[in-house]
């Protein structure tokens, strides 16, 4: 197994040679981040996340560096410092450059792992988020809290929707199905909802689980294909639903060994499509076991007891699994070297006998151990690791031994976890642990020895200094301080010795040697640097409370020091009655249940703990005396607690209206949006009414226009036709008042024309006479006379057609006139018959052929004047 430290490096290789990992572990590489300086410290990952296409994943660690890990092109690059923990990570979004991650201070940021800045900002909730579940689109993504659940939209970064819930329930997870726009929400109650989407709306709800089965669900999981859903909590049943039937359809039992269930996730196949098989269940004990959920057989297995997994993830391919450890290191798994022996061929058909060697075999030889379809992996030895124990045992003095380690493998480690999880051990198991954690060796003889001593000078007289009611309590205590003061001389001087064993004494007082031994064992492991100032209280160690405080509380420390108040007040009275004195019953076991089960300093960081939960009495002391009264301060603790549930009462009143009036006021909204939509769908109607009436009033007018047209189209050829007509008619009148007057006309006019031409004649010779006159003046005056010339003759031209053009104009008027009279009649006298229009063909011939001579005759008047 190859191990890398990034130490203070930004980027670099994963790791220097080929990894080849092995079919024990699969481990490809252990990713550790250690500072180098003065002090050097080891930083914790907290959170992993794969990209979309499984070959990178992204870690923070709890000083806010967030790394990137290209396992393909083996390469790690820091790509930002947010400067605190992040608690959620997700790296699928649409643009594969940018990743989101939770922080302490309840925000979401959004990064780019290119460029390193930041593409935005969100903020919204007001606790911890644990969970962010992004769409298979990448377009949206929801955040998840104790409190609430929000819906962001990644292209503008804006808060689509809140999920706001009653205090008392409580939300375990929200989050996205795989390839639909289905949001799944599990809540604490263990009530799932699943909602559309888009528009919110609620689509089914999943029914209870039989109350044989029940749990309380923490942990979920869901198939790439999104059909199967997996619960699990705090037991070793694992629930699966079939949510396209919306039932439970099996549960499966897990080993004994397995107490509560951490984490979920399926197990990617290529050639499953997204119908998951292979679970992978994340335990208390730090192993994360693979199932098949069909066949419920353990294929395969990762992390181990020495080495416990905090979380995990897979990626999309499922090529790799990447788990942070619990000391805070990050290993990367090969799931193709886990499942090596899984996916081996099957054994070939033909087999061969072979002799036997000539060494005989023993019975141990042929014995095997048969599995039922798990996949056996060769583990560390439980004896080589109890006897390194042991070997530690004898060399550092350690109390853990062979003899007193917990039964079923459960040991201080794992009792650890549970106190974690749970706050405080069983009632009914919590003197065996306590017995068990401290190593007790229940010595009757010695402790017998002790006893038949009888009671000690030093204690004869305990009662008139610790007046007890209870006689029986009051014998028991003077024994035990007289065990102990003949065990060790100076306890018969210790001042405060019956303060410290009171509160064991009352809670072992059946059981003397447990509670000598428990009392004798506190003393020696947490309170054995007490008397290096004795008969004075311990120095060095209210210096090492007075140093912590001032580390976290400086103003509470400085108020001390105004006040002239050491920690001889504030921190010793609270060690020397292992604070009895101002813990309830309850308080004060689930207490030493920590400290029985921590490092010896936790009992100081307690005693400043409970300093800083105490400053606001404490700040308002001013005098001396006041500091003494411990009733006092435990009065205002108690007020204090009272003050803060009704607080919290109220806060939930106020959360609970403001729920309502969000609810109200979203209602408003709603109803003002459907107000909106529908005034604007009003407006769209008569819109579009106006816009039809717009287009029938243009209709109606091409109409009009074209009936307009064509009527005036059909006049225009009424017209024209009519017009047609009196020109015939007219034609055929000219022509009969031509042949009428023509005879007339003739002489005249040829007397007239032969006038002119003489006339022309005569002003001919006169302009010849003159004309020989003016050649004689110059060429060119010969030029202009000539025009003259011209312009005189046609200006006699003109003046001859002007005048036969007005005869002609006075005859056809004459006859128009005539014709005028003739229709007057015609239409005063409708009974005749009306005459048939001809065209200008039948016209013309019907014309006498004198007329049409004499029309041509009239054309030429060089002929007529022949």
């Amino acid at each position: 197994m190859q191990s890398t430290d990034l130490g203070n490096k930004e980027s670099g290789k994963i790791w220097h040679r080929k990894p080849s990992p092995a079919t024990r572990d699969g481990i490809i590489v252990n990713i550790i981040h250690n500072t180098s300086g003065y002090h050097p410290k080891v930083l914790r990952f907290l959170n992993v996340a794969f990209d979309g296409t499984g070959d990178c994943l992204i870690a923070g660690d709890h000083q806010g560096n967030i790394y990137v890990f290209d396992l393909h092109g083996n390469r790690f690059n820091l790509v930002q410092r947010t400067a605190q923990a992040s608690t959620a990570l997700a790296f699928n979004l649409r643009r594969k450059s940018e990743f989101l991650v939770a922080l302490a201070d309840y925000s979401i940021k959004c990064f780019d792992t290119v460029t390193k800045e930041l593409v935005s900002w969100m903020r919204g909730h007001e606790s911890s988020v644990f969970s962010i579940s992004v769409h298979a689109s990448g377009k949206y993504a929801i955040t998840t809290s104790s409190d609430t659940a929000q819906l962001w939209d990644l292209d503008t970064f804006q808060r689509k929707r809140k999920l706001n819930i009653r205090q008392s329930v409580g939300i375990q997870k929200v989050f996205f199905l795989p390839l639909s726009n289905t949001i799944l929400s599990c809540f604490k109650d263990n009530s799932i909802f699943a909602w559309e989407c888009d528009t919110l709306f609620c689509k089914y709800q999943l029914p209870a689980p039989p109350e044989s089965s029940s749990i309380l669900y923490k942990v979920f999981a869901v198939t790439r294909d999104g059909r199967i859903l997996a619960a699990g909590g705090k037991s070793n049943h694992l629930h699966l639903w079939c949510l396209e039937a919306r039932q439970l359809f099996r549960i499966i039992q897990m080993p004994t060994k397995v107490r509560a269930i951490r984490h979920l996730e399926f197990l990617p196949d290529s050639f499953d499509a997204g119908s998951n098989q292979v679970l992978g269940v994340l335990s208390q004990d730090g192993i994360m076991r693979f199932i098949n959920m069909q066949t419920c057989k353990l294929l395969f297995e990762i992390g181990s007891l020495d080495e416990g997994i905090s979380s995990s993830a897979i990626s999309p391919h499922g090529r790799y699994i990447a788990s942070i450890m619990e000391n805070g290191s990050l290993n990367i798994y090969s799931v193709q070297a886990l499942t090596q022996e899984i996916n081996k061929p099957p054994p070939p058909l033909v087999k061969v006998i072979e002799d036997l060697p000539k060494n005989k075999l023993s019975s141990s030889d042929l014995k095997m151990k048969v599995t039922s379809g798990r996949v056996q992996q060769p583990a560390k030895s439980r004896e080589s690791k109890m006897q390194t124990r042991i070997l530690k045992q004898d060399l550092t003095g350690d109390f853990e031994s062979k003899k007193n380690e917990l039964p079923d493998g459960l040991n201080k480690k794992r009792l650890q976890i549970l106190l974690k999880g749970y706050g405080e051990y069983p009632t009914k198991y919590r003197m065996f642990i306590w017995r068990s954690l401290l190593q007790l060796p229940e010595n009757h003889t010695a402790f017998s020895t002790l006893i038949d001593k009888g009671t000690h000078v030093a204690f004869l007289n305990l009662q008139k200094k610790y007046p007890i009611k209870s006689r029986k309590l009051l014998r028991v205590l003077q024994r035990t301080l007289s065990a102990l003061a003949h065990w060790s001389v100076i306890f018969s001087d210790t001042p405060y010795l019956p303060l410290l064993a009171f509160p064991f004494v009352k809670l072992f007082q059946n059981n003397q040697l447990i509670c000598f031994e428990v009392i004798a064992t506190l003393i020696i492991n947490w309170c054995q640097h007490w008397f290096e100032y004795f008969p004075n209280p311990p120095i060095n160690i209210l210096s090492m409370i007075e140093n912590v405080l001032a580390f976290h509380d400086e103003e509470l420390l400085q108020h001390f020091i105004d006040h002239d108040i050491t920690s001889q007040l504030y921190a010793w009275p609270l060690l020397e009655t292992v604070f009895s004195e101002v813990l309830t019953r309850e308080e004060w076991l689930k207490l030493f249940d920590n400290i029985f089960s921590n490092h010896p300093s936790f009992l100081l960081m307690t005693v400043v703990a409970y300093n800083i939960c105490s400053r606001t009495p404490l700040l308002s002391c001013n005098l001396k005396d006041d500091f003494e009264e411990r009733e006092r301060i435990r009065n205002d603790e108690l007020d204090y607690l009272r003050e803060r549930q009704t607080v919290e009462d109220m806060q939930a009143k106020v959360d609970q209206q403001r729920v309502e009036d969000e609810a109200w006021y979203q209602k408003q909204e709603l109803l003002r949006k459907a107000e909106e939509t529908r005034r604007e769908m009003l407006l769209q109607e008569e819109e579009k009414m106006i816009q039809q009436r717009q287009r029938l009033a243009a209709v109606k007018r091409e109409l009009k226009v074209k009936e307009m047209h064509l009527q005036d189209a059909a006049r225009r050829r009424f017209l024209k036709l009519q017009q047609d007509q009196q020109e015939m008619e007219l034609r055929r009148l000219d022509d009969e008042i031509g042949r009428k007057n023509l005879t007339e006309n003739q002489e005249a006019v040829a007397k007239e024309m032969r006038a002119d031409a003489d006339a022309y004649r005569r002003k001919v010779d006169l302009e010849e006479h003159m004309f020989h006159k003016l050649t004689e003046a110059g060429e060119t005056r010969s030029q202009k006379t000539q025009k003259w010339k011209e312009a005189e003759g046609k200006e006699f031209r003109l003046r001859s057609a002007k005048k036969a053009s007005a005869l002609s104009d006075a005859s056809r008027k004459w006859f128009l006139e005539q014709e005028i009279n003739a229709a007057v009649e015609h239409a005063e006298n409708p009974c005749h018959k009306e005459p048939r229009f001809q065209n200008e063909q039948e016209d013309s011939s019907c014309l006498p052929r004198t007329s049409q001579l004499n029309d041509s005759s009239e054309m030429d008047p060089s002929t007529q004047r022949h």
